[in-house]
């Protein structure tokens, strides 16, 4: 392991073909958020902990006052029965959930974190790899649309098969597209989902969309409403805004600008991706 990389165990279970899904801090923390629910709901257990020295300088408070280092962490929760994604057959897949402080700062940061993070991956024996990601629109969206791309083409079909537009062009930016890359030099499947956003605020509302497009996908269900609420205060976060904005007048203009540029790019190529 390379030394500006530390890997702690907090756990080792023993763990059947998991599914691992990886929501980073990115525009909207669209992912993040979406991890962090299925951590909570699932009461998922504390496994692995990665401190990087590409990762801010700096400490996170944590809700008892103590500070930590900022550092990747991933959670396991077992006994999960969902549809096998390959073969539609039943499976018990184990899942991986991979939630972080921080991206590391640096492009050499982030392709050792990737390496670091694939490493385990293949320790572990995993099947398939989900990163759940923002699609940058500039502009708020009442309902959030979900793309995704693949590590191969009987992927993508599985993904068109169940109703989720496949992206044909652009690039993913960061961790999430890392991963998907790296995963497939390994042999390993891999879908990044990606939700539209504005990328002005916290977005749970895509965020929400995000899951349901990946629960769908694994065939699995979780209570929705803690995110629900969030998605919600994001509604109305994002109507405040709007209100604001018309009436700053200039603010109005440049809103339904964005909004008339919305529509023109719905059927462009994909732009910047986080």
């Amino acid at each position: 392991m390379h030394e500006y990389i530390k890997i702690v165990y907090v756990d080792k279970p023993r763990l059947n073909e998991p599914y691992m899904i990886c929501g980073f801090p990115g525009s909207g923390y669209v992912g993040k958020l979406a991890v962090e629910h299925l951590v909570q709901e699932l009461k998922a257990k504390p496994m692995i902990d990665i401190y990087s020295y590409s990762f801010p300088p700096q400490v996170v408070i944590r809700q008892d006052g103590t500070v930590e280092l900022m550092k990747n962490s991933i959670y396991y929760w077992q006994d999960y029965g969902g549809r096998d994604v390959n073969s539609n057959s039943n499976s018990n897949n184990d899942l991986l959930l991979l939630t972080a402080d921080a991206q590391p700062l640096t492009p050499e940061g982030e392709h050792l974190l990737a390496e670091t993070i694939i490493d385990i991956a293949v320790e572990l024996n995993t099947k398939m790899i989900f990163t759940l990601a923002a699609y940058i629109t500039g502009v708020f969206m009442d309902k959030p649309r979900v793309y995704a791309t693949a590590t191969s083409a009987d992927m993508i079909e599985g993904l068109k098969s169940r109703g989720i537009a496949t992206m044909d062009s652009g690039s993913i930016t960061g961790m999430n597209g890392l991963l998907l890359g790296m995963a497939r030099l390994k042999g390993i499947n891999g879908v990044c989902l990606l939700a539209e956003t504005s990328g002005y605020v916290v977005d749970a509302k895509a965020s929400q969309a995000v899951l349901k497009s990946l629960l769908e996908f694994v065939n699995m269900r979780i209570d929705m409403s803690s995110l629900e609420k969030r998605a919600k205060d994001t509604e109305m976060i994002i109507k405040a805004l709007e209100q604001q904005a018309r009436r700053g007048g200039m603010g109005g203009m440049v809103q339904e600008q964005f909004r008339e540029e919305q529509e023109k790019d719905r059927d462009r190529e994909l732009g910047y991706i986080s």
